[in-house]
């Protein structure tokens, strides 16, 4: 400063070092503002965490990721620990929802961190979903309902307690503190007091989940939830601001993804294992991505068509590929493991032309977003029911398309780590489930071991 801005060579000692002291402040408040706002942001990548205001009620509408009150100083990069993709409406939900009952979704992570946000999703709310408590916390064993002592937090919308969700709309939460372990599970549980229907759900969690009569989302014991559920409802992602993962891997697919024939609480959905096998590599000190994967996977989902319902219920991987791959925190590659519905419910046999167009439109749209761009050739399915000499056909054309590079950055061959040596049209009888269409679990391991993990590398994050 110049001696003539803090006041000229006459100004009395004590004087000028009270005006500093104001104009330091000053400095400092400046600074806390704009700390508060990139802590308040999308977090795509680098994120520290603040301290927020308090309230009772908000109506969702922006992006959120505001800080709450319960979240400190910290620093990390957000990734996307866990996401469901939202299928459609619950059957028998259409009334009133799930009003006057809470709901506790267990859900596996990916990566670890110090902090945490929800999103929630009434994509096929047909009315506002009022969500009058959230809590988030480590469960304390797997196949329970309790919760980790010490870890229970509160969720808040804006500073608020509660949030009301409009129809086809999704919120998400401020930032907690929380140790979030990575490989681990963690409760997610919701409160609905008013009537809202249908509730939007993932059919095929392969996780159990828990529902209770009343508002009990920060209950610890878990024994008022005796209601068991297979699905999971409205939390659609679990972002975490983590240390051992610099971004996500999205793996967008169909019931081969989703997982339909694992174990349930195995964890052996192939992503799972892939993820495993990022982390062990990278602690070995091998030079690959330090990525969470996140499962994209909807059961039945085909490249070109929608089902049925308005809004559609399992949107095509073409309509969905926005809301749930560059959605996702920081996002530096995606696997595309779709194509093999577009054959078996298409009437006669598809067209593979068609399905390769739309494999190479979801490449375009990644490479719009700077992702790397992995796909996988489509597995045997001789010996199930939609199996004719036509659909195989069209299988070959569309691998042949495949591997020969011009669809994918790179590719995966699922096709030969499942199929039988002596008839390449079946699964080898210890990958195959039993229905000739779906791996086992050691199907899904196998696929997961077949995947090159540098394959993910080199994707720049992607644009929110």
């Amino acid at each position: 400063m110049t001696r003539g801005r803090d006041g000229g060579a006459g100004t009395p000692p004590a004087k000028q070092r009270a005006l500093l002291a104001a104009v330091v402040a000053a400095i400092l408040a400046v600074s806390a503002a704009i700390y508060v706002g990139v802590a308040a942001d999308d977090g795509a990548g680098h994120r520290t965490a603040v301290a927020a205001g308090q309230g009772d009620s908000a109506v969702a509408g922006g992006s959120g990721g505001q800080v709450g009150p319960a979240a400190p100083v910290s620093t990390g990069t957000w990734v996307t620990s866990w996401a469901a993709a939202p299928v459609g409406g619950e059957p028998g939900t259409e009334p009133a929802g799930l009003a006057g009952r809470s709901v506790r979704n267990v859900v596996h992570t990916s990566a670890g961190g110090s902090a945490a946000r929800v999103t929630f999703s009434n994509l096929y709310g047909q009315s506002p979903l009022t969500i009058g408590h959230a809590s988030v916390a480590v469960s304390a064993d797997p196949d329970t309902a309790a919760a980790l002592v010490g870890t229970m937090r509160r969720l808040t919308f804006t500073g608020h307690t509660s949030v009301v969700v409009p129809a086809g709309g999704q919120v998400i939460s401020d930032v907690v503190r929380i140790a979030v372990p990575h490989d681990g599970d963690v409760l997610i549980t919701t409160y609905s007091p008013a009537a809202s229907g249908p509730v939007t759900y993932h059919r095929h969690a392969r996780q159990i989940s828990y529902v209770a009569d009343g508002e009990h989302t920060r209950n610890l014991t878990g024994a008022v939830y005796t209601g068991h559920s297979s699905v999971w409802r409205y939390a659609t992602a679990l972002d975490v601001l983590s240390n051992d993962a610099d971004g996500t891997v999205v793996v967008l697919g169909d019931s081969l993804t989703d997982g339909i024939t694992s174990t349930t609480g195995a964890n052996t959905r192939w992503p799972d294992v892939l993820s495993d096998r990022l982390r062990s590599a990278a602690a070995s000190g091998r030079d690959v991505p330090r990525y969470s994967v996140v499962n994209a996977g909807i059961s039945g989902n085909r490249v070109l068509a929608d089902g049925l319902g308005r809004p559609a219920e399992n949107t095509s991987g073409l309509r969905r590929f926005e809301r749930d791959v560059p959605a996702r925190a920081n996002v530096r590659a995606v696997v595309i493991v779709l194509g093999i519905n577009d054959i078996l419910r298409t009437p006669g046999a598809a067209d593979p032309q068609r399905i390769v167009g739309g494999l190479e439109t979801l490449v375009e749209r990644a490479h719009g977003r700077g992702l790397k761009v992995v796909g996988a050739t489509l597995m045997p399915f001789r010996g199930h029911k939609g199996y004719t000499e036509a659909r195989e056909a069209v299988r070959q054309r569309v691998n042949s398309e495949i591997r020969a590079g011009g669809v994918f950055d790179a590719v995966a061959d699922f096709d030969e780590a499942v199929r039988d040596a002596y008839d390449p049209r079946r699964f080898r009888v210890e990958y195959d489930s039993g229905d000739h269409l779906h791996p086992s679990d050691r199907g899904y391991v196998r696929m997961a071991e077949a995947f090159d993990l540098d394959a993910v590398k080199g994707g720049d994050p992607a644009e929110l």
